[in-house]
Formats: structure tokens, sequence, C-alpha cells
């Protein structure tokens, strides 16, 4: 926080859409600046670029992200998940949703370091294989709360191939500034 208690906004360029490089820049802490909202790096970062991102528009009018990952059949979690019988974890793609939404918040210039906080309910309709060319990941923003705790939720979705096949509801992001504890139990 500044001096007098108010909430500092990180001053950060704003762009639609950002690429591998953007991602991995992100990773480092160099985006949105030190102790500010990070992407985990590969391989625990679930998507290859952002394709669209804005503050106005998706299912609730609240902002919206728009990223894509190309699944090639030699991507870690296939040689271990399962063998012999290879299929993404479902908690991977859940990952995702919540690292659009913790990169949103980065992106509005709201200050922290992100962590997921939970989410309202989550159905799985089917599987991410090898045999799938691109995996879209939506999320959909229905508020943000910016006061000593910064918060996203926003409904999120995963299309493999052009079919949706998870759904996830009331996903929770919040950022924290160093020193500050995560709230328990959220």
């Amino acid at each position: 926080m500044a001096g007098g208690g108010e909430l500092q906004v990180v001053s950060t360029v704003r762009r639609s859409s950002y690429g591998y490089e953007d991602l991995i820049a992100c990773g480092r802490g160099e985006l949105f600046g030190p102790g500010n909202a990070q992407l985990p790096l590969p391989p625990m970062l679930m998507f290859d670029r952002i394709v669209e991102i804005s503050e106005e528009g998706g299912e609730h009018g609240k902002g919206l992200v728009r990223a894509e990952l190309d699944v090639k059949s030699d991507l870690w979690f296939f040689a271990c998940h399962f063998k012999g019988d290879p299929v993404m974890p479902g908690c991977l793609g859940l990952d995702a949703l919540w690292q659009m939404v913790g990169f949103f918040l980065g992106w509005l210039g709201s200050p922290g370091q992100g962590r997921a906080l939970g989410l309202g309910e989550l159905k799985f309709s089917g599987q991410v294989l090898p045999s799938v060319k691109t995996v879209v990941y939506g999320v959909d923003f229905k508020r943000i709360m910016r006061s000593k705790l910064v918060l996203g939720v926003a409904d999120g979705w995963l299309a493999a191939d052009g079919n949706v096949i998870y759904r996830a509801k009331d996903l929770k992001v919040g950022l924290f500034r160093a020193g500050e504890p995560a709230p328990q139990g959220a």
C-alpha cells in the first residue's frame, strides 16, 4: 500500500494479446514489475499465448481472457498420466484458468502476487488427449474487488478442438503483497 493506506496501482502497458515470450517474461516477473502477478514458468505454464484480453465484454460484461495451448504428444504430462493411457490431468486445465484470472488482475495494474483461492463448481465432460490439436481456454469475469485484498471472480471453460469439456464457476484468485498471508480456508 502507498503511505496513506491507498491501493497502489502498478503502471503497465496493456495490450489486447500476448505471445509466448511475453508470458515467459511474466513468469520471470518482468511484465508487471517485481513482486506483482507472475505466471508460472514451464512446465507449469499451461498456455502458449493469450489471444484476447479485455476489461469489457465476456458473459457478464466485466472482462474476459482467451488463451490457447498447442497440444503436442510429447507434452510432459502425457508420459506420466497415465502410462499407456495418456490424458492431460484435469487439475492442469483448472490451473490454467486460475493462471488467466491472476494474469488479468496484474494486467489491470493491481499490485501483489497471485494465489488461487478456490472455485464454486467444476464439471468435466471430456478429456484432453494427445490427439487433440488445440485447447482454448476462456475466463469471463463476474467481479473484481479492490480493497486491502484484490480479488477476481470469474467463470471459465476449456474447449478441446472446439468442444467445451470443462466448465468452472466462481474461480477465485487474490493478489497479496509480500508479508501478507493468504487467507486460510478461502
